[in-house]
């Protein structure tokens, strides 16, 4: 609701801390240290433009015709989420506008693949096809992942056909994180000096979205999808 020009990503990021907390959960993203020695110092990840994920909040204002990625995490009674969209900023460019469409096409046509008894090549192969039909590029570098009782577990759940990895069976029961991070682009990153800001090496824009999902005996239960029937999520 607050995301528009003009807004600070340190006063989003104070938002959504105090919302997770009025509900009595904790920021899974605060603190967390990951690989790195450096705890991430936010509660949510806000990445701008060609930042694909990790931004660190800030006083930085959001400004027209940008795309924005806001990651957010939390734990609840030992159990976590983790989820993540993309918001355009007033005004935006017909690539971006594209970037921001097939990314969140990208993360239903994965979603669409986690039943049981299919496996994680099913679903980043539908991601991955999506994405380069459209002729973006799907980031390689980071992956999605399992999620229950920590906030990131085995297995990996790459957006593109990965080798051994993708012949892990789906199973009722298990709890995967599928977050598609699309460039217009290369895929290549680097990480910017803060430790955390992973960015294309190409300088090109980029879309990230993510759900956490239920594997079931019959069709995948999004966890993070919001109640609200006017929720964006939904539309498709």
């Amino acid at each position: 609701d607050y995301v528009k020009p003009g807004a600070v990503t340190a006063e989003l990021d104070k938002i959504a801390e105090d919302t997770i907390r009025e509900a009595g959960a904790r920021p899974a993203f605060k603190g967390y240290k990951g690989n790195g020695k450096v705890g991430f110092p936010g509660t949510l990840c806000i990445s701008i433009d060609q930042e694909v994920v990790h931004g660190i909040p800030s006083q930085r204002k959001l400004k027209e015709g940008q795309i924005v990625g806001i990651d957010a995490g939390l734990e609840l009674d030992g159990w976590y989420a983790d989820m993540a969209r993309s918001f355009l900023i007033g005004d935006v460019s017909e690539d971006v506008r594209r970037l921001y469409r097939v990314t969140k096409e990208a993360l239903y046509k994965g979603i669409d693949q986690a039943i049981a008894g299919n496996y994680i090549s099913d679903i980043g192969g539908a991601v991955q096809d999506w994405v380069e039909q459209h002729n973006f590029s799907v980031i390689r570098d980071l992956v999605g992942h399992g999620i229950g009782s920590s906030l990131h577990e085995e297995p990996a759940v790459p957006n593109y056909r990965a080798g051994n990895v993708n012949e892990i069976m789906l199973r009722p029961g298990m709890t995967i994180a599928i977050e598609p991070m699309v460039a217009i682009g290369r895929w290549k990153l680097r990480t910017l000096k803060d430790g955390w800001t992973a960015v294309t090496k190409d300088g090109s824009m980029t879309g990230h979205f993510e759900h956490t999902v239920l594997i079931t005996e019959d069709k995948p239960q999004i966890l993070t999808l919001m109640e609200d029937s006017k929720d964006p999520w939904s539309l498709l």
